[in-house]
């Protein structure tokens, strides 16, 4: 859906407190979570506001948060191990 909100806690609620701890105690978590939401605010501003984009250079945007969507999943899953 256009506009909708990928935060780290919309998409992974069960690790909410797993997600805390590590942006308050992992510099490289902290790092990519904090790019990992600017890419979220800038694809969602570009949905929501018809802003003129490229499909290509979109789908590049999507891709990258995507990737960095699955790592910071999988590192999640570690830490909570």
């Amino acid at each position: 859906m256009l506009g909708e909100n990928h935060s780290l806690t919309n998409e992974f609620p069960a690790f909410k407190a797993v997600i805390e701890r590590l942006i308050e105690n992992n510099a490289e978590f902290y790092r990519d979570a904090k790019v990992y939401h600017q890419l979220d605010a800038e694809i969602r501003e570009l949905e929501c506001d018809g802003a003129p984009i490229v499909d290509g250079a979109m789908h590049q945007l999507k891709h990258q948060r995507s990737v960095l969507k699955d790592s910071l999943y999988q590192r999640l899953l570690q830490a909570s191990r």
